[in-house]
């Protein structure tokens, strides 16, 4: 059986509708979404329906939750923010945001053998960030089970989004899997003489799995790939002006975060000079 996985959508039309082309080309059997389809693009409603419309299941994120929520629920930090939330908000209806609302944190199945879980970010929240220049031990803990994991056992491949940077990393006889974003995709180590083309970056990823679907015995092969779509990145920005398009069109015409100086910081947290990449 074929599964992929998806996430990050980030309201982005032409990426999830290249992605689900691609899927439809290679045949797969079922498609989990893990969460973050709205914020950021303009197409809320039409990704939200696709993404109904197409996946078995689908997991909450951390925008899908923040932008749904009551504006007592968070904490505000700033003018820009409390506006940011009001007009995202105002592009999802009521019965959208009960959808939202809804969806699951996590779920698992077995995979010829293996136990995969599935969530946003992390076992126990939907917007604490892993990178793959967290320590061994930090990346160990996402292997673990949480009050909100389907199950308290030990998964062997857990697979997330969240960062929008998309890797394969091996620990403990246990993989770790970032599916990239499929409207949202970045390159955290970035360096102007050392880049490669923009293209590398600048489309649509996704996570494609294939093998025994609920068996906990090592018969079978399990493969994974790691997946990039081209999609029109000029098209999805075409239209009508809206209150992020400006950082939405920075983020996906150059395949980088809004606010570099953020990542930094999370680089410092480890001890990386990032000004050395």
């Amino acid at each position: 059986m074929k599964i992929a996985i998806i996430s990050d959508i980030h309201a982005n039309l032409e990426a999830l509708k290249a992605t689900l082309e691609d899927i439809k080309k290679r045949n797969v059997d079922k498609i989990f979404c893990i969460g973050d389809i709205i914020a950021k693009g303009y197409h809320t409603h039409e990704c939200i329906e696709l993404i109904k419309n197409n996946c078995e299941v689908i997991l909450q994120g951390n925008c899908d939750r923040h932008f749904t929520e009551d504006v007592h629920d968070f904490k505000i930090k700033t003018d820009k923010e409390i506006r940011r939330w009001n007009e995202i908000g105002k592009t999802i209806t009521e019965s959208e945001k009960d959808f939202l609302r809804k969806l699951p944190f996590s779920y698992e199945f077995y995979l010829s053998g293996s136990l995969i879980r599935l969530f946003h970010a992390n076992p126990e929240r939907d917007n604490i960030t892993i990178i793959n220049e967290d320590s061994i031990e930090d990346k160990y803990k996402m292997f673990l089970p949480s009050e909100k994991t389907m199950s308290q056992e030990v998964a062997d491949i857990v697979i997330y989004g969240h960062i929008h940077h998309q890797y394969m990393d091996k620990i403990y006889n246990k993989t770790l899997i970032n599916t990239g974003s499929v409207g949202n995709s970045f390159c955290l180590i970035r360096n102007d003489e050392k880049d490669s083309d923009i293209n590398e970056v600048r489309q649509a990823n996704y996570c494609l799995l294939e093998g025994d679907y609920g068996s906990k015995e090592y018969d079978n092969p399990l493969s994974i790939q790691l997946i990039r779509v081209p999609y029109n990145v000029e098209k999805e920005l075409a239209g009508d002006t809206y209150y992020e398009k400006e950082e939405f069109a920075y983020e996906i015409k150059n395949a980088t975060y809004r606010n570099m100086e953020k990542i930094k910081k999370n680089f410092e947290r480890l001890g990386i000079d990032s000004d050395k990449f």
